[in-house]
């Protein structure tokens, strides 16, 4: 039978490097404590759970959704910003308690946005037309008429 391969004995090749190793980590201050940790995911955030895999581009992209999709957004009934997801589609205001239909990563989508946006301005110019209409027909009744006066 073979002894293992890296043995601390004095006869070891490898009983040196661990020597070596012991001196270098005290002496350059590199023993790692638990309160002396780094953060995990710094760059990555919550895409770190999927490691190396599927290439950086693709991960940007996840992370970008991921991020919208468990943010809390501001309620435009109550004001608080207490809605988060529920499902997809299914928002849930925690502060109010109403439900709102939206997109699936986020609260509005950039369609849902420029409809909204132009039924706004359609609104806005059928209102400006009745009034301007309404306000014709009463300066027509209440200015009084030209005189004019017939040469002699």
């Amino acid at each position: 039978r073979r002894p293992p391969r890296s043995t601390q004995g004095v006869s070891s090749a490898a009983s040196d490097v661990y020597k070596r190793q012991g001196i270098n980590a005290e002496y350059m201050g590199l023993l790692i404590r638990g309160d002396q940790m780094g953060k995990r995911t710094h760059k990555v955030g919550i895409c770190g759970k999927f490691g190396t895999r599927y290439g950086a581009s693709l991960r940007k992209m996840i992370k970008k959704f991921e991020e919208s999709q468990h943010a809390r957004y501001t309620c435009p009934f109550c004001g608080k910003t207490a809605i988060k997801r529920q499902a997809v589609g299914i928002w849930k205001c925690r502060g109010c308690q109403k439900l709102i239909a939206g997109g699936a990563w986020e609260l509005t989508t950039a369609p849902a946005l420029a409809v909204k946006a132009t039924v706004h301005r359609l609104k806005k110019v059928k209102l400006g037309a009745t009034k301007s209409k309404e306000d014709k027909e009463q300066n027509s009744q209440n200015k009084p008429q030209p005189i004019y006066f017939k040469k002699k």
